[in-house]
């Protein structure tokens, strides 16, 4: 905890403008239902109240998904082998309602659950934002991230509730569903294989939208630049501003720190 504050101090200073947070789960404390989720004790509502105190000024967005926390590592509740949207929805009202308390800014749901825009909305004070991950593909460059926090799928895979990648137009359809919801701001992932995806949104929607460089997309720059083949300060640029020029308001990245030197 103590390393997070000033990591995050040290990236305030240096125009941050917000961190995001996702926990690491001790597996012990993982069941069927994540409901360690929804902890008022748990590591992610002391690093809010941690954050809140120390870095007043500093917005803290919580992701909302039950993945970290399920034995399974599905972002859902299984029933019958599947993934249940409705039980699972009120886990991540829970979710919510818990961070908020804490004092989060914004909570940003990514579990994919139909309908769960609009119920969050209702359930939570006017003052948290929402960002809505809302179109969340079932990508092959989330395996850096999923390695780091040890989560793992026991069973089946997430296509029955993340988007085809071949599917471009269900992503504007779920966007203005979002807005109509509730949304604040709205989230494409993965970035730099979906900046078609990102520009079709930006121009069908008046809210924000933004992007998340994920840790597939940043741990290939980092690689090839481990083994002299590219310069990964250049790489991260040209990709943080390709992002930006599809249309990107905000960019979820690793890279931040690696970029802060050339963006002052």
């Amino acid at each position: 905890m103590d390393l997070l504050v000033k990591e995050a101090e040290l990236l305030h200073a240096q125009g941050i403008p917000a961190v995001a947070l996702f926990p690491v789960v001790d597996p012990a404390i993982r069941d069927e239902e994540g409901s360690e989720s929804y902890n008022p004790n748990s590591l992610v509502v002391r690093a809010i109240k941690a954050l809140k105190k120390e870095i007043p000024s500093l917005c803290v967005i919580s992701d909302i998904a039950l993945d970290p926390y399920t034995s399974h590592g599905h972002d859902g509740i299984i029933q019958n082998g599947e993934v249940d949207n409705d039980l699972t929805i009120e886990a991540l009202v829970r979710q919510s309602m818990v961070y908020a308390e804490a004092g989060c800014d914004i909570v940003a749901p990514s579990d994919m659950m139909d309908g769960r825009i609009g119920i969050i909305r209702k359930a939570l004070d006017p003052s948290v934002g929402i960002l809505s991950y809302t179109a969340k593909y079932a990508s092959a460059f989330y395996g850096p991230f999923r390695g780091a926090i040890g989560t793992k799928l026991m069973f089946g895979d997430k296509k029955t509730y993340q988007m085809n990648p071949a599917n471009r137009r269900e992503a504007v359809r779920e966007a203005l569903l979002d807005e109509e919801e509730g949304a604040d701001m709205l989230m494409v992932k993965p970035a730099l294989p979906y900046l078609d995806v990102l520009s079709d949104i930006k121009k069908k929607t008046s809210l924000p939208v933004g992007a998340y460089h994920v840790s597939g997309e940043y741990a290939m720059i980092m690689a090839a630049a481990e083994k002299g083949l590219i310069n990964s300060e250049q790489a991260l640029y040209e990709s943080l501003i390709s992002i930006k020029r599809a249309g990107a308001d905000f960019i979820f990245t690793y890279a931040a720190p690696a970029t802060l030197a050339l963006l002052n």
